[in-house]
């Protein structure tokens, strides 16, 4: 089984098109449309890296970051927020998250950040 990756993200289009290109490259993909979903699937399956949009009704990104982290400290996250949202990137980075992406975003750049952070399997 490949490395396991989640994504997060309450836009349909985006979560098919990103399971479809990881699922590509062979990873074992996982989607959330909201905090909850995510929140049970990191539980039965704990993923070895995180795609978490920042604007989801109801739990926001902030909200489920910190829920990840409660639950797993070392849970890799890469988050995915409209541009320019600078307060939100800085208080996801000071709560553990790796790295921003601003949608939309370039999927190559997205793919290339996806396999540097991706936890290598011994």
């Amino acid at each position: 089984m490949g490395n396991k990756l989640l994504i997060v993200d309450d836009q349909y289009g985006i979560r098919i098109l990103l399971n479809e290109v990881f699922q590509k490259e062979g990873y074992t993909t996982f989607q959330a449309a909201n905090g909850y979903q995510a929140l049970d699937i990191v539980e039965k399956h704990t993923p070895d890296l995180i795609l978490l949009d920042m604007k989801i009704p109801g739990m926001d990104g902030i909200e489920i970051l910190k829920r990840l982290k409660a639950i797993n400290k070392d849970f890799q996250v890469i988050i995915m927020t409209a541009y320019g949202e600078l307060d939100m990137i800085q208080e996801s980075k000071d709560l553990g998250a790796i790295t921003h992406f601003a949608k939309p975003f370039d999927i190559d750049e997205l793919r290339e950040a996806v396999r540097k952070y991706m936890p290598k399997k011994v």
